[in-house]
């Protein structure tokens, strides 16, 4: 197989670039070259957001496209137009935010989207997903698959939610563990993503597809416990419900990120249909290797993870704990 992925250098991307590597692939990664390539990955220049940006991608064939894109659709639509004669598959990495919110409990891959065109600019990040499903359609049509994520975690997260979590139970003491201990979450490991993602392009699949574990694949206890056995920590976690947490004024997922509370937004999140994904070869590994992979890599980094510029930073201040566990 011959595998374009257009960004290939962080996270998702470099995740299906090593994959593809691995599985002895010629692979070829289109970046802005501020980081560095994957090793054995040829390298494509050029800046997508920018006029003429696309020059690099003028010529040559590929079996198929990755595209992790997650800006204006417009891009998408003008890399698909490009590649559409010279491409067999297109596979782009979108996003469950793409369903109307509040997407009901067990919703599967039929389920209403949000209002979105590929010749959309800058628009919201749900918005920017679905137009970016709608641009590879447009070019690809049933040789585009469309790979809705969720939350992804794993190792050279650029995001820092589970590194946050690793980095706070590695400092020890008593944690502020939101609860309940039970809560279930969904999310997919990089590198299964990127795994499914190379079966399906290989494969031929078309369409839309939820990517992440089945509902309960991990909960939020089996998560942090999974972190302090990592990191062999003395930490212990004070379980606590979401009630006091939220009169406190402490936000889920970005001051406790991962964490939503029971409700409306957490089943959005965690408790959508994925056997369609399933059905088609979608295999997860277990939370303790999601986690203590993550920590080995954030060992080999000296603690300190990267970070995407564009995001804020995620994380509950440690004044901040200090100050509800006091008060508990």
């Amino acid at each position: 197989m011959r595998l374009l992925i257009l960004g290939g250098t962080e996270f998702v991307g470099r995740a299906v670039a090593e994959e593809a590597l691995a599985r002895g692939w010629e692979a070829t990664v289109f970046h802005r070259g501020r980081h560095d390539p994957p090793e054995g990955a040829a390298v494509l220049r050029g800046d997508r957001t920018e006029a003429g940006g696309l020059a690099a991608l003028e010529k040559g064939e590929w079996d198929a496209v990755v595209d992790t894109w997650s800006g204006e659709p417009s891009a998408v639509r003008d890399a698909a137009r490009l590649l559409a004669g010279r491409a067999g598959h297109y596979a782009y990495v979108s996003s469950r935010s793409v369903y109307s919110y509040p997407a009901e409990p067990g919703l599967d891959e039929d389920g209403p989207v949000v209002d979105a065109s590929p010749d959309d600019g800058r628009v919201d990040y749900a918005r920017a997903k679905r137009g970016g499903e709608l641009a590879a359609v447009e070019s690809f049509g049933d040789r585009a698959v469309l790979a809705r994520a969720g939350l992804i975690l794993g190792p050279r997260e650029n995001v820092g939610r589970l590194p946050w979590w690793l980095g706070r139970i590695a400092r020890g003491g008593t944690v502020l563990a939101p609860g309940p201990r039970g809560l279930e979450l969904q999310y997919v490991d990089a590198r299964d993503l990127a795994a499914w993602i190379a079966d399906a392009v290989e494969g031929g699949l078309g369409g839309a597809y939820n990517l992440v574990s089945r509902p309960g694949h991990a909960t939020m206890g089996s998560l942090l416990e999974a972190c302090v056995r990592a990191t062999g920590s003395d930490a212990g976690l004070r379980w606590t419900d979401p009630g006091p947490i939220l009169d406190a004024g402490i936000e889920p997922w970005s001051d406790l990120p991962i964490w939503l509370p029971p409700g409306e937004l957490h089943d959005t999140m965690h408790r959508g249909d994925v056997s369609r994904a399933l059905a088609a070869g979608l295999r997860c590994r277990p939370v303790e290797e999601t986690v203590a992979d993550t920590w080995a890599w954030l060992r080999s980094l000296g603690g300190r993870a990267p970070r995407r510029p564009d995001l804020p930073p995620v994380g509950l201040s440690r004044e901040a704990e200090e100050e509800f566990l006091l008060s508990r």
